[in-house]
């Protein structure tokens, strides 16, 4: 891929043109000058970098007075034919051709092939400039040897690496073999043969991958690429060819010979069945071959260090046949007349080249062009550069490797915090880019996403972009100040937009009036129809609600007192919905940092909003009228009024709060998705949520609780009525299940009219089911506790618990359950009711069958009654004029301190605790809004919006809303 040889090139130049290798060896009439400028000489290459070694930094020694000095036109002058030309480019990639007995190669007696690799590799824009210099074989064995380090691989424990000395003449066999005896795993040189079979189990081998932390000696290592070196390759001379990029890191490791051939085929095979080309590191490994292995080309094999005699011509032809076939490893000598056809249509796109006559052109011009025919992918996405920040680093085309693509300037891992640095995908080098500045997610099935990270300048079709936003092809896409991209995508085959957004609607067409002064020039509609698209939205019914941060609190306050107010008919979700759209704005489209700022606003003029409510509703509370006023029983009527607007707030706040907490936890996601988990302002902002997100519960905590307070202080006055009432009375009949208010006995009816009047309540205000649970729960669980502890009281003072009595209190039980179980409220009224209905089954016993039981078997048949409340009733149960009651009810010796020291009454203070609802909120913000009353508001509050927009423009600039003129 375009990108993954970006990030795995080795010469800058090499991987910005995006060129094979071979293009430099094989391109026609190149001449030594400008070979020099595109491969990097060994001299000129700092040794700095620590990615495999370090060479020493002690200048070469200058070149005796006997050097011959030669131009270069002499060199080409005495080369003549193409034969010379072959034979100058052999000797500038060979290496060293002697051994101990040495001669050189070409270059003339005495000198050898490693040697005029040296002088090729000087500054080679010196010898363009006249002079080649051209070190003597005395002054090549003074060459200063250098320091590898080869990395074990896990050959041994409690070491990393392994320092050696080379040379410019040292061989990878040599170099493994003094690895080994560093390791240990090798005798002495003179060991005898077993130490050959030891080395050639091994080899060098040339890597390049990440380091996790640190350096590479301390950090953890991740090779990604592998190339064995021959056993007759000099490693002192690879490792000058070329150095990694940042990010990248290279050094020299020690693997078993048949483990390496495995990862280097397996490397290449999966480079193949991609079918992107032949991967970067397979011309790389050609490439070192050319330049630093020329006696390993023409060496017979592996431990033969020494080459044949200068001089000789068959030799010379052999070596030359040798580069010939390295270069054809490349699949290059079939695309010779291919390269000349492309140069030749290159120039001819030139301007005039159509009637100037295409002459003898300059090599370099043909190579210029040839790099400049860049076809783009037809199977990823890809961006296309259309302004950098620097021309020499930039690249034209960016292609998305991953789903995810990921625009920075990347960054060191934080010591501090022990957080990894952010992966980036492509690397920008300009100052204002971000570490992690833009993410693009491009899915198999378009559109694309782009979502800026926090605090990244990012532009999309000339927009500010503040959140996510569909990214299509053609679309324009900003970073920074310097940078933009154009999006592209080949899979859709054509199927987007027929004209980029950011083109004129009608471009070279004439203005259509006056308007076109006034008209947008960047999307270019006029003032008409910019005019019919405002229209559409003021009075469209999209669940959309636009607005700028300015006119944050002017918006919602006006929905807050809307919603307070009671104006209007909104539907009992209304406020909410409209709330909550003014959040999924936030969300969206403005700012990150802004959403936290919105939620806590919002919090505050809610919780104000209801605690002005409260306060009137105590205000017209009857104890707190004046002294002379008397005092009005509550109705059910009267508190389902007074009880409404809480109620309203509740169920709004409900739904609003899981609404937010869902907004949460995506801004949570995105941002562990982006590897900001621990960012401070996230942090800020999340705790800004919290603390928003407290308030709103506190709001639903103080409307419940004050809805069943007035609900519990109306039912108070009616209980009593249930232990009091006959239901027996002369010519009614009881009321069969599912009965009507109506035809209930007179003693019940305000009892029932009390929870219907709450049913009622909960119903309109379209209260979360959850709730309405709990809130009838508490109210059972009061009625309960309420009626239990008068029927207590009452058998202390007078006869009360007798038979005929309990069977009116058990009929009047069972009258109310069942109109519970009609109304869906039974399995809760049947779970709350227990204990009174166990105390009024035991009253309900026969005298007779009472009289037989048992302290023990009274306890096991109504485990709920405590010891103390069991021991009351049937203390004070009236058995007849005289009669206490049987010892047979005494209690049990180790139960008569629970009867002593218990409370028969129940205590109000063990009520069941609230539970917010959990789940997704029910509001509807998807599809158009079809609710009359809320579509009216909608277009009021847009209304208002346009209007304070308007506010801030001068008075010959203001505009009444448009009006949509229909057809």
């Amino acid at each position: 891929m375009l990108s993954g040889e970006r990030k795995e090139g080795g010469s800058p130049r090499f991987g910005k043109l995006h060129l094979p290798v071979g293009l430099w060896i094989n391109s026609p009439r190149k001449q030594l000058a400008k070979l020099g400028r595109r491969w990097p000489s060994a001299a000129s290459v700092k040794s700095s970098s620590s990615d495999t070694g370090s060479r020493s930094s002690e200048p070469l020694p200058p070149p005796p007075p006997h050097v011959e000095l030669r131009r270069v036109g002499a060199v080409k002058a005495a080369g003549g034919a193409s034969g010379s030309r072959a034979k100058r480019i052999s000797q500038l990639f060979r290496g060293s051709g002697t051994g101990a007995t040495g001669s050189g190669g070409a270059g003339g007696p005495g000198t050898t092939g490693a040697a005029q690799r040296w002088a090729s590799e000087k500054k080679l824009p010196d010898l363009a400039a006249g002079v080649a210099p051209e070190l003597p074989l005395a002054a090549r064995a003074t060459a200063p040897p250098g320091v590898l380090k080869i990395f074990g691989a896990g050959l041994a424990s409690g070491a990393n690496y392994k320092s050696v000395l080379a040379t410019a003449r040292s061989t990878a066999r040599e170099l493994v073999a003094e690895a080994l005896e560093r390791y240990g795993l090798a005798g002495s040189p003179g060991s005898g043969p077993g130490e050959s079979c030891c080395v050639d189990a091994f080899a060098l081998c040339d890597a390049l991958g990440r380091p996790a932390t640190g350096s590479i000696g301390n950090g953890e290592w991740r090779a990604e690429h592998l190339r064995v070196l021959g056993d007759s390759e000099r490693p002192l001379l690879v490792q000058e060819l070329w150095r990694a990029r940042p990010g990248w890191a290279r050094r020299f490791e020690l693997r078993g010979r048949e483990e390496a051939r495995r990862l280097e085929q397996e490397a290449f095979g999966a480079s193949d069945s991609e079918g992107t080309g032949p991967a970067l590191w397979r011309p790389q490994k050609n490439r070192s071959r050319a330049a630093s292995g020329g006696a390993a080309l023409a060496s017979p094999g592996p431990g033969l260090g020494s080459g044949t005699p200068a001089g000789s011509t068959g030799k010379e032809r052999s070596e030359n046949l040798s580069l010939r076939r390295s270069v054809s490893e490349l699949s290059l000598q079939g695309r010779r007349r291919r390269q000349q056809e492309r140069r030749q249509q290159a120039l001819s796109m030139a301007p005039g080249a159509a009637d100037a006559q295409i002459g003898p052109a300059d090599p370099g011009d043909f190579d210029q062009l040839t790099q400049c025919l860049i076809q783009a992918p037809s199977n990823r996405p890809y961006f296309l550069l259309l302004q950098g920040y620097q021309d020499a680093q930039d690249f034209v085309v960016y292609v998305m490797t991953r789903e995810q693509h990921v625009f920075g300037r990347g960054g060191n891992s934080s010591a501090r915090s022990g957080s990894p640095a952010p992966y980036v995908d492509t690397f920008l080098n300009a100052p204002d880019i971000l570490p992690r500045h833009c993410t693009v997610r491009a899915g198999p099935e378009p559109p694309a996403m782009v979502r800026p990270s926090r605090g990244a300048p990012v532009t999309h079709n000339g927009c500010l972009l503040l959140r996510e936003a569909e990214l299509h092809p053609g679309d324009l896409l900003g970073l920074g100040e310097h940078f933009l991209f154009m999006y592209k995508d080949p899979r859709t085959g054509g199927s987007g937009p027929a004209r980029p957004p950011w083109l004129p609607a009608r471009p070279g067409a004439t203005p259509p009036g006056p308007g076109w002064a006034f008209s947008c020039r960047l999307c270019g509609r006029g003032l008409q129809e910019r005019g019919e698209a405002l229209a559409a939205y003021l009075d469209g019914r999209e669940p959309v609600l636009r607005f700028r941060p300015r006119e944050e609190e002017a918006l919602l306050g006006e929905i807050v007192r809307a919603a307070a107010a009671g104006a209007g008919d909104l539907p009992p979700l209304g406020p909410a919905t409209l709330l909550a759209l003014c959040v999924q704005h936030s969300a969206r489209e403005l700012e990150l940092g802004h959403l936290p700022r919105l939620l806590g606003r919002l919090a505050r003029l809610i919780k104000e909003a209801v605690w002005e409510k409260i306060k009137e509703i105590g205000d017209r509370q009857p104890e707190n009228h004046p002294e002379g006023v008397p005092e009005v029983p509550l109705t059910p009527e009267a508190v389902s009024v007074e009880l409404r607007p809480l109620m309203l707030w509740m169920a709004n706040t409900t739904e609003l709060l899981s609404f937010v907490q869902e907004k949460v936890l995506e801004m949570e996601k995105e941002a562990d998705q982006e590897g900001l988990s621990s960012d401070p302002q996230l942090c800020n902002d999340l705790e800004l949520c919290d603390e928003a997100m407290a308030l709103l519960d506190e709001v639903i905590m103080c409307t419940f609780q004050q809805s069943v307070y007035y609900l519990t202080k109306t039912l108070y006055s009616t209980l009593p009525a249930l232990l009091d009432s006959n239901p027996f009375t002369a010519g009614a009949e009881l009321p069969g299940p599912g009965a009507e208010l109506e035809a209930m006995p007179p003693g019940l009816r305000p009892t029932l009219g009390v929870f219907q009047a709450a049913l009622e309540l909960t119903s309109q205000c379209e209260l979360h089911p959850d709730l309405v649970s709990q809130t009838f729960g508490y109210l059972f669980f009061f009625s309960n506790a309420s009626l239990l502890n008068s029927l207590m009281e009452r058998g202390q003072g007078r006869p009360f618990y007798q038979w005929s009595r309990a069977v009116q209190i058990r009929t009047n039980l069972d009258l109310v359950l069942d109109w519970l179980q009609g109304a869906g409220l039974g399995d809760i009224a049947t779970e709350f009711f227990r204990k009174l209905s166990m105390a009024v089954n035991l009253l309900c016993v026969p005298r007779t069958s009472l009289l037989k039981a048992s302290w023990s078997s009274l306890r096991t048949d109504h485990p709920t009654l405590t010891p103390a409340q069991l021991h009351h009733l049937l203390s004070h149960y009236q058995l007849g004029p005289g009669r206490g009651p049987p010892p047979a009810w005494d209690p049990l010796p180790t139960e008569r301190d629970a009867v002593d020291t218990g409370d028969i009454f129940e205590s109000f203070s063990s009520h069941p605790p609230l539970i917010l609802p959990l789940g997704s909120s029910r509001l509807r913000l998807t599809g158009p809004v079809t609710d009359d009353s809320l579509h009216c508001e909608l277009r009021r509050l847009r209304r208002l919006l346009w209007d304070l927009e308007q506010q801030e423009l001068p008075a010959n600039h203001r505009h009444g809303p448009p009006v949509v003129t229909l057809p």
